[in-house]
């Protein structure tokens, strides 16, 4: 079964330019990314899916180096961006982790996987845990039909909405047992400059073999990181608010 791990991903964004190619002590965020996605036991294949806009070069030519396997794209269309990379990879289903996702857990993919070998579903989703760890699995065959049917060739974000929300895909969820406590709406993926200074902080103290539990009990360990991530968390839902996809589609 052809599963791959799809990493969507861009370096001309507005709120933290260049932010996949930043460093945290010389080495790139995407670098600490893939090699956390690496540790995944059911995977095939990891793809950085990036866009075909120039800015955008950089970027590859840092992954080809590391023989990291790259797609170009469209750059607003990130499901048509999907599809044409499955078509490449002969991809069956495959797991997308959004490269601001950098504390993506490798064993919520292998729970993905799992749960597509027993369920077949179109998309399977993990709720419970905060923005940032969560991967999502995506059928190809739900995906080539959301294409054929969506009305707008901007689905950067909130793209997951075009299969839970159009009653047209079957839809799994898992909920992962958590030890750690945290805030409701806690959000830990890459959008801001201070995301970025906690991102040093969190791999520096935990270095890149940690688990979401040892992330939570840092932050909880340090208040005042939690109380900097509440103040994001409303700058990062009137930006979603503002941007989201229209998810509407057409009649069948």
């Amino acid at each position: 079964m052809n599963c791959d791990i799809f990493i969507p991903i861009r370096l001309r964004s507005s709120r933290l330019p260049n932010k996949a190619m930043k460093e945290i002590n010389g080495k790139p965020i995407i670098k600490y990314l893939i090699e956390r996605l690496q540790k995944s036991s059911m995977i095939r294949n990891i793809v950085v899916c990036t866009t075909i806009h120039e800015s955008d070069n950089k970027l590859v030519e840092f992954l080809k180096n590391e023989k990291i396997k790259v797609f170009r794209g469209s750059e607003k269309d990130i499901l048509d961006r999907f599809l044409n990379a499955a078509k490449e990879y002969h991809t069956e289903f495959l797991i997308a982790v959004d490269g601001d996702d950098i504390y993506a857990d490798p064993s919520y993919v292998d729970d993905l996987v799992r749960e597509y070998q027993r369920t077949k579903a179109d998309y399977i989703q993990i709720l419970g845990v905060p923005i940032g760890f969560t991967p999502v699995g995506i059928k190809i065959t739900a995906l080539e039909k959301i294409c054929r049917l969506k009305m707008t060739d901007n689905t950067e974000t909130g793209y997951g909405k075009f299969f839970t929300d159009n009653d047209l895909c079957e839809i799994k969820s898992i909920r992962p047992s958590l030890k750690t406590n945290f805030p409701e709406g806690l959000r830990l993926s890459l959008d801001y400059q201070e995301d970025y200074e906690l991102a040093k902080k969190i791999f520096n103290e935990l270095g890149n073999d940690f688990d979401i539990d040892s992330v939570l009990k840092f932050l909880n360990e340090r208040p005042e990181l939690l109380r900097m991530l509440s103040d994001l968390e409303l700058r990062w839902n009137e930006h979603w608010k503002k941007n989201l996809a229209n998810f509407s589609v057409r009649d069948i």
